[in-house]
């Protein structure tokens, strides 16, 4: 216990934790002490008593992609009998129907489709913006390189003509484990660890915010769960650019890595001691979410106690976690009573997390 409490003391005095002290922390026992601590990290960053949340949706708009990943339910072959390319007008009606839900977000992404080049994307964000005013949240650095690479273009001509068209800032979606041999595994044909972290500082450069998430619970080790925290918090000392960090666990029912020997469910409390060593390593992202989607809400509601700030969104709508068996749904006030059980105060943000609404 005294080696975990040494290094607990240490992040209390503002000390950044190397990988092997992270490593200790996430195979520790002392969740709660572990817990606690997140929790004195998250009220020095956030000293007000409240907790955020977003209203939003998300657009899968296509369902082909080519990448293939392992830990993926949701693709389809550009062939498949399932597979689609959202219609504009289809496209349209999902945003308007969310803004009369008092939407300010949509998370547009898809997948690696051969068809698509920047022509696609370009008409249809000025398309989107012409007709609405919300945020556009969309495109997950696969994507990206992706569309780059079909295009024939850099990464920062691809991203700067999206930005004029329309597109606001990235998800950090298509990060899943930020270690090579990891991604090897689990998603071969996707961009590399240098590559997700290229595109991410390249849209920082160019003045777009990103999120940053982690897909654990597959086959990695707890060793390469800390490199991927300290690759995030390694460019968002360069950049800034990163707004929250959302780690969600791997759901494997019907993927190819349902039946893998390395992988079994992740539990609650191993949920919860992730989100809390996060909030300790990344003491240079502001925001931790929520991962309701994966977790269900009351395990969402308790990681309020891990040093979590924010619920996420209310989502709604969500195909990709979904197809893989987690169908949990927490409508926006079920949010709210579940943040104000906590003693703490519900507040709608927007994706930049500027407050919009007390509740």
């Amino acid at each position: 216990m005294a080696e975990v409490k040494d290094i607990l003391a240490k992040a209390q005095q503002d000390k950044r934790l190397t990988l092997a002290e992270g490593v200790k922390l996430l195979a520790s026992d002392k969740l709660l002490a572990i817990g606690k601590a997140a929790d004195r990290v998250r009220r020095r960053l956030h000293s007000e008593n409240k907790v955020t949340f977003a209203i939003d949706r998300n657009i899968n708009y296509t369902n082909v992609c080519e990448a293939g990943c392992k830990f993926c339910a949701f693709y389809q072959q550009l062939n498949d009998s399932e597979a689609y390319l959202l219609e504009h007008d289809e496209i349209f009606r999902k945003i308007e129907e969310t803004i009369e839900l008092g939407g300010t977000q949509i998370l547009m992404q898809g997948g690696l489709h051969p068809k698509l080049d920047i022509d696609y994307y370009l008409e249809l964000f000025r398309a989107i913006k012409e007709r609405f005013k919300i945020h556009l949240h969309s495109l997950s650095p696969p994507e990206i390189a992706y569309i780059a690479q079909q295009s024939n273009l850099t990464l920062k001509e691809t991203l700067t003509r999206l930005q004029q068209a329309g597109l606001d800032s990235l998800p950090g979606g298509g990060a899943e484990m930020l270690v090579d041999r990891v991604r090897e595994e689990i998603s071969p044909n996707k961009v590399t660890s240098d590559e997700w972290l290229e595109v991410m500082q390249t849209a920082h450069e160019i003045g777009m915010r990103s999120t940053a998430t982690m897909m654990f619970g597959s086959i990695e080790t707890l060793a390469d769960r800390i490199e991927h925290l300290i690759k995030i918090r390694k460019l968002q000392d360069k950049t800034g650019g990163f707004t929250a960090f959302i780690p969600w666990a791997f759901q494997p029912t019907n993927t190819a890595l349902e039946d893998h020997p390395k992988v079994s469910k992740v539990t609650g409390s191993e949920y919860l001691k992730m989100v809390a060593v996060a909030r300790i390593v990344l003491d240079n992202v502001d925001n931790i979410q929520a991962s309701w989607v994966t977790q269900g809400a009351k395990v969402a509601q308790v990681s309020l106690e891990f040093g979590v700030n924010d619920f996420g969104s209310t989502m709604i709508e969500e195909n990709v976690v979904k197809a893989a068996g987690a169908s949990y749904r927490v409508p926006l006030e079920k949010i709210v009573e579940l943040i104000k059980d906590t003693g703490r105060r519900p507040v709608q943000r927007n994706t930049l997390y500027q407050e919009l609404k007390g509740y």
